[in-house]
């Protein structure tokens, strides 16, 4: 059985160096990211693909061309006038980005997003007829008015999108309790990981060679969340979900359980690196969970 992991990258994001990491004094979160001048340095907005025996599966859509252009995102939102910046080409976007994979999006089997936000859903438009599946609070919480004033930015969205909502079942995955497989094989397999928004979710890829974490924005980097160091907008929840994660990465790299765990933000410099360095890499014995 042939799994494959490809990265596709959606254009860079600049952010408040606050939002990668708590800041450590006593202004209520948000307050820091417009407070804090300094900004972090170009990040990658990654998205994935899967290839698996029983389709291709995407894992978010990255970020629209669209977000470069004045009058995409509501003028009178206080983050994306001074917190972010975005530079995103249209040939960026992650269905050209399919085409040169040799694929295209009507190939896609289902589009499996991490949360909402626009740099993980702001290429949905390339998706209209595709199965996509997300948490249904996470849906709620982009929806109307008070989705707008969360930063939710659903105008690039297919008309009409009716998405699959996560259904997750008692079958644990190391310290976390619950999961959704994906797949029949249940080589693809969702788990929830609260804390950079209330319902966000990681989609898990067991390979031949190892488990791939595709972790959403559940930390920035490897190296936060193996500190424990939650983000700058992420919710009470965030310390126990990188517990959780640093807990279930150190136990299943056990040489005894035949498997690492490759850990893969979406906007960690080093996600490519650790990648491209797991791929080349001789395939051990196949565990399971």
């Amino acid at each position: 059985m042939i799994i494959k992991i490809y990265p596709i990258q959606t254009g860079r994001v600049k952010i408040k160096r606050s939002q990668i990491k708590r800041a450590a004094n006593n202004l209520p979160q948000p307050l820091n990211l417009f407070f804090q001048t300094g900004w972090s340095d170009w990040l990658p907005i990654l998205a994935w693909v899967i290839e698996h025996p029983e389709g291709v599966f995407v894992v978010d859509t990255g970020e629209t061309a669209q977000a470069a252009r004045p009058g995409y995102f509501p003028h009178w939102h206080p983050y994306y006038r001074w917190a972010v910046q975005f530079d995103v080409r249209p040939e960026d976007e992650i269905g050209p980005q399919l085409r040169r994979l040799g694929m295209s999006p009507v190939d896609v089997t289902a589009v499996l997003l991490t949360h909402l936000h626009t740099d993980h859903a702001g290429g949905l438009s390339h998706f209209p007829r595709t199965r996509v599946v997300v948490h249904p609070q996470e849906w709620q919480a982009a929806a109307g008015r008070a989705g707008t004033l969360n930063g939710y930015v659903r105008h690039n969205w297919p008309v009409g999108l009716k998405p699959e909502f996560v259904r997750y079942v008692p079958e644990a995955v190391g310290p976390f309790v619950e999961s959704m497989p994906v797949t029949p094989d249940g080589r693809i397999r969702l788990i929830p990981t609260p804390g950079h928004t209330p319902y966000h979710l990681s989609v898990l890829v067991q390979t031949e060679t190892t488990t791939y974490f595709l972790a959403g924005d559940a930390s920035y980097t490897e190296a936060l969340m193996l500190a424990g160091q939650p983000d700058g907008v992420s919710g009470p929840a965030a310390m126990q979900t990188l517990t959780h994660i640093r807990r279930w990465v150190q136990d299943t790299a056990n040489p005894k359980r035949l498997r690492a765990v490759t850990y893969l933000p979406s906007h960690d410099p080093h996600s490519l690196t650790r990648l491209e360095r797991v791929q080349r890499q001789p395939a051990p014995q196949l565990a399971t969970w």
